[in-house]
C-alpha cells in the first residue's frame, strides 16, 4: 500500500479534505481531554483525599494553562507557521493527559493538568489558521464553523465516556484513555497535514510590533464577548444544581436539559460560518446572534421544562454561530497579514477566557448570596452589555464567491 504523500507537497483538493477531516478529529479529541476530568472528580477525590475546594483548583489549573498560552501560541505560529505549533500543542495535551493518569499526588496532578492546559492553548489558534488556509477565501465558513463546533461533540463524548468508564475501570484508566486517543489521532495527522497548506511564517520582528497586537478590532472582539464566554462556560454547569435545588428535578432530567446548553452549538458553528463568509454585515450578525442568547438567559428562572429546553437549545446554537463568525472574520480584518491570524485569534481568545472565568466566578458568588435568579439575570446582562464594543469593528470586505475566476 502506498504511503502518504510527502508532507511538503502542495495540497490538492483531496489532500485538503483529508487534512481538514483530521484537524476536526483532533479538535474532537482535544475537547475530550478538556472535559474528561469532571466526571472523575469524586473517584479521584476519594483516592487522593481531596474535596470540592481542591476540585476547583484542579479545574482552574487547566484553564489557567490554556488562557496563558493563547498569545504565545499566536506569536510562535506567526514566526514558525501554525502547523508545528498546533501539532506540538496536541502532543503536549495528550502526553500530559496520559501522564496525569499516573500522578501519585494531588500536587503533581494539578501541575500536569496545567501542562495539559498549556498544550490546549498552543493548539487552538494555530489550528484555526490551518483550517482557514486549507480553504480558499469564500469557502472557509463551513470548514471553520465545523472545526469550531466540533468542540461541543468532543466535550459531550468526553463527559459521557468518562462517566461510563470511571465506575468500570477507574479514574486513572479513564483519564489515560483520553490522552491515548489524542496521541493516536496526532500520530495519524502528522503525515497528512501538509506543511505547504499553512500560510507562510511571518518575518522576524519584535513581538509587540505585530499588527494583531496593535489592532483595535482584535481587542474589541476580545472584550465584547467576555460575557458570552462566561455564560457559555457557566450555563450548563450551573443549571444542574439550579434544577435540582429550585425545581426539584431528578439528576437525570437536570443533566439532560443541561446538555442542551452545550451540544446544539455543534450545529450553530457551520451555519454561522457559512452565513458570515461572504457578508459585509458581520458585526451585526455577531451582535444579533449573541443578543438572542443573552436575552433568553433572562427567562431561565421563570421557564418550565419545555420552555427552558428550547431556551437552552437556541442559546447554544446562537453562541456556536457567534464563535464561528469571529473566527471567520479574523482573516478579513484590514491590515492583518495571514501570518498574524493565529495571533489575533489567540489574543481575543485569551481575553475571553480570562474575562469569562471572572464572569463565571461572579455568577457563583451571586448563587451563594442572592440566589440563582440573580445569577441568571447577571449572566444575561454580562452577555449583552459588552456588545457595544463591537462598534470598534471596521466594515470588512466579503469573501469571493465560490467558483469565481482566480480561485
Amino acid at each position: 500500500m502506498a504511503g502518504p504523500p510527502p508532507a511538503d507537497r502542495a495540497a490538492v483538493p483531496e489532500g485538503a479534505r483529508r487534512a481538514l477531516a483530521l484537524l476536526i478529529v483532533l479538535r474532537v479529541a482535544y475537547a475530550y481531554n478538556w472535559f474528561d476530568v469532571g466526571p472523575a472528580l469524586p473517584a479521584l477525590g476519594q483516592e487522593l483525599a481531596i474535596g470540592p475546594a481542591e476540585w476547583g483548583v484542579l479545574l482552574a489549573a487547566f484553564l489557567a494553562g490554556a488562557g496563558l498560552l493563547q498569545v504565545p501560541a499566536g506569536l510562535l505560529a506567526s514566526r514558525y507557521g501554525p502547523r508545528p505549533i498546533a501539532l506540538l500543542g496536541v502532543t503536549v495535551l495528550g502526553g500530559a493527559g496520559l501522564a496525569a493518569a499516573a500522578a501519585p499526588s494531588f500536587a503533581l496532578l494539578v501541575a500536569l493538568r496545567a501542562v495539559a492546559g498549556a498544550g490546549a492553548g498552543l493548539f487552538f489558534a494555530p489550528a484555526i489558521g490551518l483550517v482557514a488556509a486549507l480553504r480558499p477565501p469564500g469557502r472557509r465558513g463551513i470548514a471553520v464553523g465545523t472545526f469550531s463546533s466540533a468542540f461541543s461533540l468532543g466535550a459531550a463524548i468526553g463527559v459521557f465516556a468518562t462517566a461510563v468508564l470511571v465506575p468500570a475501570v477507574g479514574w486513572r484508566t479513564a483519564l489515560a484513555t483520553g490522552g491515548l486517543l489524542l496521541l493516536g489521532a496526532t500520530a495519524i495527522a502528522v503525515p497528512w497535514v501538509p506543511r505547504s497548506a499553512a500560510p507562510p511564517a511571518g518575518a522576524r520582528r519584535p513581538p509587540l510590533s505585530s499588527p494583531a497586537l496593535r489592532s483595535p478590532a482584535v481587542w474589541a472582539m476580545g472584550f465584547a464577548f467576555v460575557g458570552l464566554e462566561g455564560a457559555s462556560l457557566s450555563a450548563g454547569q450551573y443549571f444542574v444544581p439550579f434544577a435540582e435545588a429550585v425545581r426539584g428535578w431528578s439528576p437525570a432530567l437536570a443533566g439532560g436539559v443541561a446538555s442542551l446548553f452545550v451540544f446544539p452549538s455543534l450545529f450553530g458553528g457551520p451555519v454561522g460560518g457559512a452565513l458570515t463568509e461572504r457578508s459585509v454585515h458581520r458585526r451585526s450578525q455577531m451582535a444579533v446572534a449573541t443578543a438572542i442568547g443573552g436575552l433568553l438567559l433572562f427567562l431561565v428562572p421563570y421557564a418550565g421544562l419545555v420552555a427552558v429546553a428550547a431556551i437552552a437549545t437556541v442559546f447554544a446554537f446562537s453562541y456556536g454561530a457567534t464563535y464561528a463568525m469571529m473566527y471567520v472574520l479574523a482573516p478579513y480584518l484590514p491590515g492583518l497579514p495571514a501570518s498574524d491570524v493565529p495571533l489575533a485569534i489567540g489574543l481575543f481568545n485569551a481575553i475571553q477566557i480570562g474575562g469569562g472565568s471572572l464572569v463565571s466566578l461572579a455568577a457563583g458568588v451571586l448563587i451563594a448570596g442572592p440566589g440563582y435568579t440573580a445569577a441568571w439575570l447577571a449572566l444575561g446582562a454580562a452577555t449583552l452589555l459588552p456588545l457595544v464594543l463591537l462598534a470598534a469593528l471596521p466594515r470588512t470586505r466579503p469573501g469571493p464567491v465560490p467558483g469565481a475566476a482566480g480561485l
